[in-house]
């Protein structure tokens, strides 16, 4: 096996094939040894998603980091990656581990770590712990002390952070006002680590919330993978028609994404999401500070910060980016394309479950349905239209695809003019009226093509067909 390398956020591999028992040993290994460099004082976190066999390669982790004297937090279930987030500051931790692929297809498994501040960590970090995780030759000789002996010791123990996660999210936001709100809405886990949260704050009041896809299933029926985006939310779709239902509210696999579906049945893209977040705090709520957004992300974020003199502050895509960057400038809340916004006075994290609340918040305080909120900002900022294309890769098709890449230089794309490109993750070209990102993902062998126009909606499938012509996939 080659060296394992953290991507986006973790290092994310397939079941059996290289995500192994031993392969995460060995990253445990390699984040023991980073941490007693650093000095450890209270222990650290580990937590798990509802994948296939995750409590046990947790576990597996738990039996390195406590082989090392490093005391360690077990979670009793699975739990969210925000949550599991939160814990680390309730306890004063020195970081976490989360096994969990998040959104990734239901053969693929993964090693997160956090750091003491709760948020995705930096590349640097990610490094440090690459640099020391040993080689494959040297696995089998890798300390283990078993679950057993080490709970015995003192060394390992359960832990749950529900209870001062769910506490701190009656602070942030007035929960009582949702549940009285009388709303009907329907919350989707995707058989994944989210599910109960939404009934568990909402319950005791008018408000109803129906789950589906509540219980734990590894291999994620009826999906491509536990990724909140249309194509998988049918049963969602459905679902909010049948219980004529204000909203449908799902969560990814670990719980850090949102995806949103309106009343009547149609999937809010994640834009749109995002704009109606950054909209509510702004002109809902009335708070000001600064914007933080990847580069797939919304350019409708711009149009409502500007106005008002706040700066937009845009990152390669990645949470190891926006974290950091929320932090360094006090941002009222960073966003990206894929579903993920975090929120000042929470975590410089994504937060799948507060962002569902946020957005039931907006519903309730507008008194309007995410329609009507859609056309309420459409209002403000204009129509945008956007979409995504993910072209799976062969072997040997990535390398010849970047080539192809670097020599691209259209005057036009879909019809639109280009204004200028650059390289700031993967290829963009910004157009007259839109833009187009061409980019590699870095957790699955997939191009990801993003396009997001201003006018009307076949545009923006006229750019990405037209992407894929010159790229020729």
């Amino acid at each position: 096996m080659s060296r394992i390398r953290f991507g986006t956020d973790g290092w994310r591999a397939v079941i059996a094939a290289e995500f192994t028992f031993d392969a995460v040993r060995a990253c445990a290994e390699g984040y023991a040894r980073f941490l007693a460099e650093r000095g450890v004082r209270r222990g650290v976190l580990v937590g798990y998603d509802c994948r296939f066999a995750a409590e046990d390669f947790a576990a597996a982790a738990a039996e390195v980091l406590a082989a090392h004297g490093i005391h360690v937090f077990l979670t009793p279930h699975p739990t969210p990656t925000p949550v599991v987030a939160h814990g680390i500051l309730q306890l004063g931790a020195d970081g976490a581990v989360v096994i969990t692929a998040s959104h990734n297809p239901w053969r693929w498994l993964g090693f997160k770590v956090r750091p003491d501040y709760g948020g995705a960590a930096p590349p640097e970090y990610t490094a440090a712990i690459e640099s020391r995780i040993p080689p494959a030759e040297e696995w089998g000789a890798i300390p283990r002390l078993p679950l057993v002996e080490a709970r015995r010791r003192g060394l390992v123990e359960d832990y749950d952070p529900d209870p001062a996660y769910l506490a701190h999210l009656q602070r942030l936001l007035d929960l009582d006002a949702l549940r009285r709100a009388g709303l009907t809405l329907v919350a989707d886990p995707m058989h994944g680590a989210a599910a109960g949260y939404l009934r568990r704050l909402l319950r005791g009041g008018a408000t109803g919330v129906h789950e589906i896809r509540g219980r734990r299933n590894p291999i994620f029926p009826g999906m491509d993978a536990p990724e909140p985006i249309g194509r998988n939310l049918r049963p969602l779709m459905e679902a909010v028609r049948r219980y004529r239902a204000q909203v449908g509210l799902a969560n990814d696999g670990d719980g850090d994404r949102l995806g949103v579906v309106d009343e009547r049945g149609r999937f809010l893209d994640n834009q749109r999401t995002f704009a109606l977040l950054a909209y509510y705090l702004l002109h809902v709520r009335g708070e000001r500070g600064p914007i933080v957004k990847s580069l797939t992300a919304t350019r409708m974020a711009v149009a409502l910060a500007e106005p008002l003199g706040l700066p937009v502050h845009e990152t390669p895509v990645g949470f190891k980016f926006l974290g950091p960057k929320m932090s360094e400038t006090d941002a009222l809340m960073a966003g990206e394309e894929s579903g993920g916004y975090a929120f000042r006075g929470h975590l410089p994290e994504r937060d799948g479950i507060l962002a569902a609340l946020c957005f039931l918040d907006l519903m309730v305080r507008r008194g309007k349905t995410p329609s009507e909120l859609l056309d309420e900002l459409f209002a403000l900022v204009g129509p945008h239209y956007y979409d995504r294309v993910d072209v799976h890769l062969q072997e040997g098709q990535r390398e010849r695809l970047q080539a192809r890449l670097r020599d691209l230089a259209p005057e036009r794309i879909g019809g639109l003019p280009v204004l200028a490109q650059d390289d700031l993750d993967g290829v963009r070209f910004l157009l007259e009226g839109g833009w187009v990102v061409f980019r590699f993902s870095g957790t699955e062998p997939l191009l990801r093509i993003y396009s997001e126009v201003q006018g009307e909606e076949a545009l923006v499938h006229r750019v990405l067909d037209d992407a894929r012509r010159l790229l020729g996939v």
